[in-house]
This record gives structure tokens, C-alpha cells and sequence, in this order.
């Protein structure tokens, strides 16, 4: 009985699938795929025997090797098309992997080495002849739409071509059991029902080959594990630089435009009352103490920014551990703060501080933007030793990086050592937002 209420919807869905803009794009792409696999796998395939046949032979190694790059390079370039195809007809944006540039400088049997040791041309090989019978399942997936658009049109064809010697022949995509003929014009109609189941089951058949190409895409022709590493440590290598510049930055115009004109200004009234208390007969007490107490404001006021400074760059709290630092922090909430922390062992210092700047802006954000009564902190170290922080409350929602929230900054700052940030606030809430850092940066 629960099952029933969806029962509508995927009828409908099936009935619709058809002609969803999705079905057709999928079509489009097995017939575009089809015979570039078809001619380009059989290609490949025999530049690779040919070259690996020389080769053996010793007597054309060179020219066998010179056949190995060559199909190596084809089925590049057949990777390439595949690729395309995908982001223009399927969406499956899959990015080229890196290609090291040949250098001119070396010989003619160091180039061959480099080309023949280049993964990413065997990965597209591999792809080419995997693809090899999936273009035939691809082709045989796409016959469903025409044989199924050819029935549909069986009461036309009769109307202008008639029945013929032997009547009409309907179509049928199955590869065995024949196709039925029909000798009366009421026949016909049953072209239209073996038209419209067929036009049903062919998006689902297409969809399953498109799926089986989409793995190959990704597994064989996408930038590989390592690349995909050293992309993004070159990311977070030039976000933690860019985080320290604007820290360095921050730093400066703090100190110019805090403490640095307390300063003066503290200098500029020691000054003052020092040429006071040189004047001849009688120096002015009175101003004289007027100005003292001034420069004695002033400095008091420079020592607290330069401690807010201090404190906001390392804050000395820390020293005592993270579940010290984190009491304080929300002990001094306007908002009541649940806190839990079980962290036997400490992280380092960075991890240490990354998570206590992240819980200050995260509990900021609760109180200006969620409307929230209360809030929840808990950090926790898991079994592997990742460090699992999470700062909940129980306000509007809706929160999502980018909007002005700073989540967007946290989650850079995050990645820098390779920590994750998950956002989880529904429309009306509550908000769970949960961070992951290594123990050690």
C-alpha cells in the first residue's frame, strides 16, 4: 500500500520519457558515437597489431614503434571526440587530462619512450576498444527510435503506398522472431501499438548504454588520480597564499590605521606636555596633566588593538587546547551554545587554529543571519584521527555558500589542508554545518 501514491508518477514518467529533451540527446549521442567507435576502434586495434607484430620481429622495430605512437595518438584524438560529444549533447563535462609538451631537444628514441609511457594515450586505447562493442549496442539502441517512429507511421504508408504483392511488412527492433505483415488497412493499427511500445521501452535500453559510456568516460578519460591531486594542491596552494596576503594586509592596515595613529598621537602629546613643563616661570599644571592623561589614553588604547591584533592572528587561548579555546568562545556568545568536545589527542597548531577561526565566524554568522535561539558546537576526533567540527542551530535556514554568509571564504580556508565542508540548512531550518580536518596539516 505505500508503494500506490507513486505509482501515477512513474506512469507518467514513463509514458513521458520518450519525449523528454533528455531521451533525445542521449539518441543523438549514440548515433554521432556509433560510427566513430565503429571506424575508429577497428583503426587503433590494427595499428597497434601491425606495431606490435614489427616489433616482435626486430626487423621493423622502428617502424613498429612508429605505429605504436601513431595509435596511441589516434585514439587521443578519438577520446577527444567522445569528449565533446558528451559535454555538447550529454552535459558530462569530462576534462581533458594534461599532455606533456615533447621537448625538440631530445632524439628521436627518447620522444618514442616518452609517447610510449604516456598513460593517458593507453587509458584512450582503452577506451577505444572498450567502446568498440558498445558503439554496436549504442547503434542497435538508436534502431528502436526508428523502428519505432516507422511503425507509427504504418496506416500512412498503407493510405499511400498500399499493401503490395505480399502486404505490408511491420518493423520489429528484436533480433529474432520476424516481423509480422498485415494484408487489411485495420492491420495497420497494430504497426501503431508495436510503434508505441517500442518508442516506451527504447529510452530506458538508451539510457542504460548511455550510463555504461558515461562510466568509460569518466574512469578512462578523465585527468586520473594523480593529475586530479595536483590540480588541487595547486589550488589550495594558491589559496592559502592569497589568505595569507589578505592576512598580511589586514595586518598592515590595522596597524596603520590603529595603532600606529595612537602611537602618534601618544608621542605628539608627550611632546606637548614635555615643552609645558618648560616654560619659565610657572609651567600649567593643569594642561600639563590634561595632556598626560590624553597620552596615557592613548596608549592604553593602542595596547588593546594591538592585543585584538595579537588575538587575531594566534590567540593565546589556544595555548591551553582547543576544547579550552572553544569554551571561551562560546561562553562568550549572546545566544545560549550546547558545547561538546572529546579530543584526546591535539591537533597541530594550525589545524588547532583553523578550527577555532572557523567556529568564531560560524557562531557570528548564527547570530546576525539565523534567528536562532540556541546553537550546538561539538568537536570530535574520529577513529582515523580526522578532526569532525560541527556548529548547528536552530533558526530560519537557508544558509548556502556564496551568499554573503562567508561560508564561501570558510570553505577555502578549509581546503588549504585538505579539510571538506558540508552545509546542510533546509528552508525553515535547522542548520548543520560540518567541517573535517586532518589532525595535521
Amino acid at each position: 500500500m505505500p508503494a500506490a501514491p507513486d505509482s501515477p508518477g512513474r506512469l507518467t514518467t514513463v509514458l513521458k520519457a520518450p519525449l523528454t529533451r533528455r531521451a533525445w540527446r542521449e539518441v543523438a549521442y549514440l548515433i554521432c558515437t556509433g560510427p566513430v567507435g565503429l571506424a575508429g576502434g577497428p583503426l587503433v586495434l590494427i595499428l597497434l597489431a601491425l606495431g606490435f607484430a614489427l616489433v616482435l620481429s626486430l626487423v621493423g622495430a622502428v617502424l613498429g614503434l612508429l605505429l605504436v605512437v601513431g595509435a596511441l595518438g589516434l585514439a587521443r584524438a578519438l577520446a577527444a571526440v567522445h569528449r565533446t560529444l558528451a559535454a555538447k549533447l550529454l552535459g558530462e563535462h569530462v576534462p581533458a587530462p594534461p599532455r606533456g609538451a615533447a621537448r625538440a631537444d631530445l632524439g628521436l628514441f627518447a620522444r618514442l619512450d616518452a609517447r610510449l609511457r604516456d598513460g593517458t594515450g593507453w587509458r584512450s586505447v582503452t577506451y577505444v576498444l572498450a567502446r568498440l562493442p558498445l558503439s554496436l549496442i549504442g547503434l542497435y539502441a538508436a534502431q528502436w527510435w526508428v523502428v519505432g517512429l516507422i511503425d507509427l507511421t504504418a496506416p500512412v504508408r498503407w493510405a499511400l503506398f498500399g499493401q503490395g504483392t505480399h502486404g505490408m511488412l511491420l518493423l520489429t527492433p528484436l533480433p529474432a522472431g520476424g516481423s509480422p505483415t498485415v494484408h487489411t488497412f485495420a492491420g495497420t493499427f497494430l504497426g501503431i501499438a508495436m510503434g508505441l511500445a517500442t518508442l516506451l521501452i527504447a529510452p530506458w535500453f538508451t539510457r542504460v548504454v548511455v550510463g555504461a559510456d558515461r562510466w568509460l568516460l569518466r574512469a578512462l578519460l578523465g585527468p586520473g588520480e594523480l593529475a586530479e591531486r595536483v590540480r588541487d594542491l595547486e589550488e589550495t596552494r594558491a589559496l592559502a597564499v592569497d589568505d595569507s596576503v589578505a592576512l598580511l594586509r589586514r595586518v598592515e592596515r590595522d596597524l596603520h590605521d590603529g595603532a600606529q595613529v595612537r602611537l602618534v598621537a601618544l608621542a605628539l602629546g608627550l611632546d606637548m606636555a614635555k615643552a609645558k613643563l618648560a616654560d619659565e616661570p610657572a609651567p600649567d599644571l593643569a594642561a600639563v596633566r590634561k595632556l598626560v592623561d590624553g597620552a596615557h589614553q592613548n596608549a592604553t588604547e593602542a595596547l588593546t588593538e594591538l592585543r585584538d591584533l595579537a588575538r587575531g592572528i594566534h590567540p593565546p587561548v589556544l595555548d591551553e587546547g582547543l576544547g579550552h579555546a572553544l569554551e571561551t568562545l562560546t561562553a562568550r556568545s549572546t545566544i545560549p551554545v550546547q558545547l561538546s568536545v572529546d579530543v584526546p589527542e591535539r591537533p597541530s597548531p594550525a589545524i588547532e587554529s583553523i578550527a577555532y577561526f572557523c567556529t568564531a565566524e560560524l557562531l557570528t554568522n548564527v547570530i546576525k543571519h539565523s534567528g536562532a535561539a540556541r546553537a550546538t558546537v561539538s568537536a570530535v576526533s574520529r577513529p582515523d584521527g580526522t578532526l569532525r567540527l560541527r556548529v548547528g542551530d536552530d533558526g530560519h535556514g537557508g544558509a548556502e555558500a556564496g551568499t554573503g554568509s562567508g561560508l564561501t571564504g570558510l570553505t577555502q580556508r578549509v581546503r588549504t589542508v585538505d579539510g571538506t565542508l558540508e552545509i546542510r540548512s533546509p528552508e525553515g531550518g535547522p542548520t548543520m554545518i560540518t567541517i573535517d580536518l586532518p589532525p595535521r596539516a
